[in-house]
Formats: structure tokens, sequence, C-alpha cells
């Protein structure tokens, strides 16, 4: 069996949400637990750290796997989903899942005895899970996929937990209201697990407050310690700040919302400390300026070209946007000032299950947008996009050719004073890069 063989396995044979949405959501853990005792349980070999949460939760498992490389640790990082390379998903300080391992697991899967049918994702976790304990990784970080109670993810026992923040997102799957969400995030609460929470207030705060008593977790809020001093962003939108446990340092990282995950990963670094694991100043600061390298994080306002500014992100919800597009603003702004004019445009595209008309609002009114599709079955078809735009007074150019082509139109009509933005889907940014 080929590597290619192995993927056209795994990506046609299971269902996967990335692609098709709903019809390969697949909630509950009796398969995972099946998959894991199967494989002879080998999320048991690692100490792991479980990231939920609805937005920041990737750029959070990141920064904290820098940081314990960078102290180090052999650290396994499973995330999802994966931009260009499936290989993404799972990785060993730093480097991806080699083909033969991913040829290997797969030959054993097909092999199995196994009477059962786990999803894409059920399926790829066990595989990252399996890869871990035989590298025999000293911790492993690992990305909640949706929601948490029924994620398949949920099978582990951490050694502690983070909860980014709460927002709408996947509500179909997840509750109508944000109560309802922070109920299934706080799922992956464990009694006695120390739990971290970066934002909640109000009902959100008391869900977790509550679901903290009921299963005897310690738990404590990053909004309640802020441990950045003089934060800010510089012309780019990247950041720089100081805090007690770095000294000053610049992240490669941009964006205000990144603001908020910095400061619960320092938050959940002091927690890791006080369990035992020995994390230094220099670590940490190194972990946060170097997690791009490190890690291979990409699309979080990812600068890939200057002159025109280019920007790349992959925030795709109302709270992700919201922030996003008050950076775009504030960039744009800057620019105007320095350079006496700067024009946005915008190369979007979103996936079809995403209320849109709602997000639209959060779309600033005086830029050129470029319509697009993503290319895979779950996106939302260009002439949809631009039926639902058009009406709204924005200024809109069709692009149903894909998302490089699309890019190409808006880079050839910027001037060097502009910015390209390229986003409203992580399937966008992907094609995206997927065609440097």
């Amino acid at each position: 069996m080929t590597y290619k063989e192995s993927l056209d396995f795994l990506f046609s044979r299971l269902p996967m949400f990335s692609r098709v949405g709903a019809a390969a959501y697949k909630p509950g853990l009796d398969t995972s637990i099946a998959l894991d005792n199967y494989f002879g349980n080998p999320h048991r070999k690692f100490r792991s750290i479980h990231i939920g949460g609805t937005n920041g939760k990737g750029s959070t498992s990141h920064m904290l796997a820098s940081i314990l490389q960078a102290q180090g640790y052999r650290v396994g990082l499973y995330t999802s989903p994966h931009l260009a390379d499936f290989r993404e998903r799972m990785r060993v300080n730093g480097e991806m899942i080699p083909q033969e391992k991913v040829v290997d697991f797969v030959e054993r899967w097909r092999n199995a005895s196994y009477d059962g049918n786990p999803s894409f994702f059920e399926l790829t976790m066990m595989m990252a899970f399996d890869w871990f304990a035989a590298e025999k990784v000293d911790f492993a970080v690992i990305e909640v996929g949706m929601g948490g109670r029924l994620d398949s993810t949920n099978i582990i026992t951490p050694i502690s937990t983070v909860v980014t923040n709460i927002s709408p997102d996947h509500m179909q799957f997840l509750g109508d209201t944000l109560e309802k969400i922070a109920a299934e995030k706080a799922g992956i609460f464990k009694p006695g697990i120390p739990a971290l929470v970066g934002f909640a207030d109000g009902s959100v705060r008391a869900v977790f407050e509550d679901k903290a008593v009921e299963t005897g977790v310690p738990l404590k809020f990053a909004c309640d310690n802020p441990k950045l001093i003089n934060p800010r962003l510089n012309d780019e939108g990247t950041i720089e700040a100081d805090s007690v446990l770095t000294g000053p340092f610049r992240s490669p990282l941009g964006g205000e919302y990144q603001l908020e995950n910095i400061n619960t990963v320092l938050n959940e670094v002091e927690i890791l400390r006080s369990l035992g694991v020995e994390i230094d100043s220099v670590a940490v600061r190194e972990g946060l300026e170097e997690v791009c390298s490190a890690t291979g994080l990409a699309g979080r306002w990812m600068v890939v070209g200057r002159g025109p500014l280019t920007i790349c992100d992959t925030g795709h919800n109302e709270a992700g946007l919201r922030h996003t597009m008050h950076q775009l603003h504030e960039v744009a702004r800057r620019r105007r000032v320095a350079l006496g004019t700067c024009r946005v445009r915008m190369v979007i595209g979103f996936v079809n299950d995403k209320d849109v008309i709602h997000i639209a609002r959060l779309l600033p009114k005086e830029a050129v947008f470029y319509v697009t599709q993503a290319s895979i079955p779950r996106a939302m078809p260009a002439e949809k996009l631009m039926d639902i735009l058009s009406p709204l007074g924005l200024e809109c150019k069709m692009c149903g050719e894909g998302v490089s082509a699309a890019y190409e139109t808006a880079r050839a009509e910027s001037a060097p004073s502009d910015i390209i933005y390229i986003g409203g889907s992580t399937f966008v940014v992907a094609d995206y890069l997927a065609g440097l």
C-alpha cells in the first residue's frame, strides 16, 4: 500500500466532517473507547493536556507544545483540521508523522479483526495516540475536535484541562444557547484534574463553576489573572508584550484575539508548574516567539506577503471574525496614515453550513470582495455567497474558479499600499497555502 492509497482510504472510506459536514458528525465515546482498547490503550502511555473551547484552541495548543519543546521535553501535538497536508494533524517536536507511519497504521487497521465503523476523526485520532506512544513522548497536547463531552478525544485523562472561551458555533450540534455550548465544552473536566477557562463571564461562567463543583475540579479563570504587561500590536498586527513569566517578547502571531490566548497559555504554564512540570522563563519566551517554526502553526493572522500586505487567517465564526475585522480596520487605518492610501481587498469564502447573513455585518463595508469557494464538497458555492453579499451594498467580484484565481485577481488590482486578506474559512486559507 502506498501513502497515496492510504490517504485515499482515509478520505474516501471514512466520513470526514471538515469535508462533508453533518453527515460525518458522530457524537459519543463508544467507538473511541473500543478503538483505544483494540490498540492497547496508547493514550495511557503519556501525559496529556486537553484543550477545548470555541476559538483559539488551536493556537493555544501550539503555543503550549512549543513551550514544552523549548524546555527540552518530547512533545506530541494533535490538532485539526489540517491546512495543506494530512500529516499536520499529528506532530512530535514539530515534525509531522512520517508517511510510512501513516501507511503502517492504515495497513494494521485494514487487517484488523475489529467489528466497527469509525469516523475519519476517530481513526486518525487513534493513529496519533498510537504514534505518540511509540515515540515515547513526555507530553501530548490534544486539541478537542468539536464540543467536548462527546468528542472522541474525551477518552483521555489529562494532567490539566483548558477551555479557551465560548461563542456561537456548531450550534446545530452543541446547543442553541451559549450556556448549552459551555456545558458541552465543560464536559472535558475530569474529577480532581485542574481546569483553566480562558475567558467566561455571566451565565456562561456559572456553567463552568457549577460543573467544577459537581466534578470536584479545581478551576481557575485566566481572565481573572492578566499576565501581559503593555501588550501592543505593531503595524502589521503582530504582538509585542512583556510579562513576569517571560520578560519582553515578540510573537509571530497577530490579531487581538491572540492576546487572550497568550494570557491563557501563561496561566496554564503556572498550573503546570504547580503540578511539578519544570518550565523556566527562557522556555516560555522562546516557545511563544518561535511557535510557528517549532510547531508548524499557520493561518493565524499569517503575513504571507508585503507590498501589498497579504494576510491569511482561519477565523470563521462570529466571535473570531469580530476580532479579526477590527484588527484589519486598525492595520488599514495605520497604513493610510503612513502611506496616504490603503484599500482592503478580501478573498473570501465560507462553508455551506455557516450563518453568513449574520456574519456579513462584520465585514468592512469599504472593502472589495473577491468571492470564491474552497475545493471541498462542504464549501458554499461562490454564486450563493455572491447572492448573499451583493444585496448588502458590498463591492463584490465573482471569482468562482477557485481561491488561487481569486487571489491573483486581487493582487493584479492592488497597489503596494493595499491589504489583501484571505479567509472566511479554514479551507480557503488551505487552498491558498497549497497554491504557493
